[in-house]
């Protein structure tokens, strides 16, 4: 993780000053976990989960919000303070308050789409099956919310047919038994030499 970390601060900066990085993945692989370690092992990263984005209105309509709230203060060197979305209230709540670190991670299914990929840095897909990670998902939840994950893994499953991240990730990361290991993905150049092959 301490190599990782220190591969993403040597990234060109993407969004104004920030290192604007994805952490991908389907839900239940991980990926809040792995950005919190990846957040530890950058001094405290700021995290953006899509979570606080997204609503059970629109799982996936958050581009928008993201674009006004949090990639345009970020190009300005401003704080960016994007409402939550609280999932029991179902209502938008507080605001967040993510200043332009060096390293800015954003953390959700789908944070590598198509609209956000040229503010990014780089794209880290937590290689995990669907099915495993959407198995350990309910798992998780408990049988109060089946509904809610029928519903989920319909829609992921058609985003990631028509906007795949796999594809452009810069970095395939397994869990091992003992962290994580590191692959290069499709975009692995952009780790080593600056270029953009999209």
């Amino acid at each position: 993780m301490v190599a990782l970390a220190a591969r993403l601060r040597a990234l060109p900066a993407s969004c104004g000053a920030v290192r604007l990085v994805a952490v991908d993945g389907h839900a239940g692989s991980g990926k809040s976990t792995l950005a919190r370690s990846l957040a530890a092992a950058l001094g405290d990263a700021p995290v953006l989960h899509l979570d606080d984005l997204a609503s059970h209105a629109s799982f996936f309509g958050w581009t928008a919000r993201l674009a006004d709230d949090v990639l345009t203060p970020f190009a300005h060197g401003a704080t960016a303070r994007p409402a939550a979305y609280d999932w029991e209230r179902r209502a938008w709540g507080r605001r967040l308050a993510l200043p332009p670190a060096p390293v800015v991670l954003l953390e959700g299914v789908g944070a590598g789409r198509r609209a956000v990929r040229p503010a990014l840095a780089a794209v880290v897909w937590l290689d995990v099956d669907r099915e495993i990670a959407w198995e350990r998902g309910r798992r998780r939840d408990g049988p109060g919310l089946a509904a809610f994950w029928d519903a989920w893994t319909a829609a992921e499953r058609a985003h990631f047919a028509a906007d795949p991240t796999r594809p452009y990730a810069d970095l395939l990361v397994r869990q091992v038994p003992r962290g994580y290991a590191a692959l290069p993905g499709a975009r692995a150049s952009r780790l080593h030499d600056g270029r953009d092959p999209e």
